[in-house]
């Protein structure tokens, strides 16, 4: 078709063909109004992005991040069966201080 990309970026070089920016990211989107849909688009640098230089820090933080959370859940779970068994005990004492009745139903009363 003869449609150059210079510097990795997609130019409107056709008649039928305009550019807009995306107000939800920023990218810049080609659009070829015949077709009625985006030919081309490029994305925003991101401020935010991490140095290459720092990405075995990165990582080991991110490893101490999840190790945490997983011992934290670890020691949440380990918990929660004797949580679970001081409240059986309650309930179960608590129980036996109360008299036994037969329960009522709908067909008792006729």
């Amino acid at each position: 078709m003869g449609r150059s990309l210079a510097g990795g970026t997609h130019m409107a070089s056709l008649k039928s063909e305009f550019t807009s920016e995306c107000p939800c990211c920023g990218a810049t989107l080609t659009i070829d109004a015949n077709l009625k849909r985006v030919v081309g688009h490029v994305v925003p640098e991101r401020g935010d992005k991490p140095e290459l230089d720092h990405a075995q820090r990165i990582l080991q933080e991110e490893a101490a991040r999840r190790e945490a959370l997983f011992q934290q859940s670890v020691e949440t779970e380990r918990t929660k069966g004797d949580a679970l068994a001081r409240r059986f005990e309650e309930a179960l004492r608590q129980a036996q201080k109360e008299p036994v009745t037969r329960p009522e139903r709908d067909f008792d009363f006729d």
